[in-house]
């Protein structure tokens, strides 16, 4: 990977975790995580936003190859 292209968590090879805490969640973070999967053939990846009020909003499932 290039310099620029650092996902914060990667497990077992399989998943992505990419991690936020900023207010709201936008287009490119999500898009973000979808350059990360393909660039690693990971077919699964969460972007885990810690700047909510609760957790549970905070949490988007991204999928290799279904762009919104």
């Amino acid at each position: 990977f290039e310099e620029g292209f650092r996902a914060d968590l990667i497990v077992e090879g399989k998943v992505i975790l990419e991690l936020k805490s900023v207010e709201r969640v936008t287009a490119a973070h999500r898009k973000q995580v979808q350059t990360y999967l393909r660039l690693t053939g990971c077919k699964l990846g969460y972007l885990l936003n810690f700047g909510g009020d609760v957790m549970k909003g905070g949490i988007t499932r991204c999928v290799n190859g279904l762009e919104e």
